[in-house]
């Protein structure tokens, strides 16, 4: 798993060489490893050196939350791109940060740096937000515990404004985010509630911060969030639930 975790976004391929410089694991053992992973079809070889494989891949979409959520979460988010043409997003929440589980992105906003399953800060993201005004008070204490990285000036990183935040939005039912996790960006996020009004995900839309309108939007997203917990099975939202 170390080895396998050295990957990171754009990484078409690694070196051994690489590899070990990454994970601290001996050139001997790595190349060990490396070999075993390759009988398993979890990397495959290449010129240079390895690259993750097919088997990785598919392996990855028997998740069965993320592969139920997707499903159940895909006419939903179809519709709020259609209707506003930017980029939408499904998230859930891991510890401390938030992994994008399904993305749409727009033909007329912003370069997101978001993909999926790529992790970003619970605390300065619209998603992240959302989740958490809605998730059992120690997911908050384990954030703060973990430090409220600034990302950009407008990050909120005193624990006592975010939870006043995080307050308002369980008042609005919707979250709204400018420019706290990348400069230029605001975003709009509702979060999708089990029966016990825990979220289990989110659903955002992300757009220039000079032009989405927050307000305007707000209700779509709120609506296609409240639209997917109704839509979700009991089974999978007792799955979905944070533990």
């Amino acid at each position: 798993m170390t080895l396998l975790g050295a990957f990171r976004p754009g990484d078409a391929e690694l070196t051994l060489a690489e590899l070990c410089r990454r994970t601290g694991i001996p050139k001997g053992t790595a190349h060990r490893l490396l070999a075993e992973l390759v009988e398993w079809q979890i990397v495959e070889r290449t010129e240079r050196g390895v690259r993750l494989g097919m088997r990785l891949f598919e392996l990855g979409q028997l998740a069965p939350l993320q592969r139920g959520l997707r499903e159940a979460a895909a006419p939903f988010l179809a519709d709020l791109f259609e209707a506003t043409r930017e980029t939408v997003h499904l998230a859930v929440l891991d510890g401390v940060e938030v992994v994008y589980v399904h993305k749409l992105t727009g033909t007329r906003g912003p370069e997101v740096p978001s993909r999926l399953g790529g992790r970003m800060p619970a605390h300065c993201t619209g998603v992240g937000k959302a989740l958490l005004a809605f998730a059992p008070p120690d997911r908050l204490a384990a954030v703060v515990a973990a430090g409220l990285e600034r990302r950009t000036p407008r990050t909120v990183i005193a624990p006592g404004l975010l939870d006043a935040e995080l307050a308002r939005i369980r008042e609005r039912g919707v979250a709204v985010e400018h420019e706290e996790s990348t400069v230029g960006i605001a975003c709009v996020a509702a979060p999708v509630l089990d029966g016990d009004g825990t979220a289990v995900a989110a659903i955002s839309i992300t757009g220039w911060a000079h032009r989405l309108d927050t307000a305007r939007v707000a209700p779509a997203v709120r609506t296609a969030a409240l639209g997917l917990s109704r839509a979700l099975g009991p089974s999978l939202l007792r799955r979905a639930s944070p533990t």
